[in-house]
């Protein structure tokens, strides 16, 4: 079972982040922190397999909290959650350690991925001993990074998921594909497969709303 710590200052998204790693077999939370310094006591006491870091903390970068983590001789590896684009920081959090980067805000299937490959990763290298060559040692970090390209269905693009993944996080009890389509200024059609592809990667789930004669209105909500 691999362990994770989820480091997140903002209440709702640390407890959003938390039921998402309980969903994937094979992960456990072991904690949960809102700042880098209560992140770093918890580790100091009790190291982690795997650390869901964010970035903007209240008291420190999340860079910050890598770098003391390595001082420590805490081995933890990092994925990076944020909303920064800046690819300086991503070079800045690759140099201090970091697996991989997850922008948000994200989806509970974009998380999945990412966990499996790192999971993948973690089964290649358990074995002692040497590797058997450079092809065993090229395998092992491609199983971390994943396969490129894009994973959403043709015509479909990252920037409306979110923006979609945003109208859903704004109603708890649930919106329809038009009320979604109003917002963000596209058609229902468009906003129902997106709520569609949501809720066959178990970010989402449809609620019927009835009320009036003939058929029930479909909602969607995060799950």
């Amino acid at each position: 079972m691999i362990s994770v710590l989820v480091v997140e200052d903002e209440e709702i998204t640390a407890e959003a982040n938390r039921l998402y790693v309980e969903r994937v077999p094979g992960f456990r939370v072991a904690g949960v922190a809102r700042t880098g310094a209560e992140a770093l006591r918890f580790l100091r006491r009790q190291p982690v397999d795997l650390i869901l870091l964010d970035l903007y903390l209240p008291d420190m970068h999340g860079l910050e909290v890598c770098r003391a983590l390595r001082a420590a001789g805490i081995l933890s590896d990092v994925i990076a959650v944020t909303s920064a684009r800046d690819l300086s920081m991503v070079r800045s959090a690759v140099s201090v350690g970091v697996a991989q980067y997850l922008l948000k805000p994200f989806t509970f299937a974009s998380l999945l991925e990412k966990l499996t490959h790192y999971a993948r990763f973690r089964s290649s290298i358990e074995s002692s001993g040497e590797a058997s060559g450079q092809g065993e040692v090229d395998r092992a970090l491609a199983a971390l990074r994943g396969p490129a390209g894009n994973p959403l269905p043709k015509g479909m693009t990252p920037v409306t998921l979110d923006a979609v993944l945003a109208e859903l996080r704004k109603a708890p009890d649930g919106v329809s594909a038009q009320a979604v389509g109003k917002a963000i200024g596209i058609s229902r059609v468009t906003a129902r497969r997106y709520l569609e592809h949501l809720t066959g990667s178990g970010v989402a789930c449809r609620v019927p709303q009835y009320g009036g004669v003939g058929r029930p209105e479909l909602l969607y909500r995060i799950t």
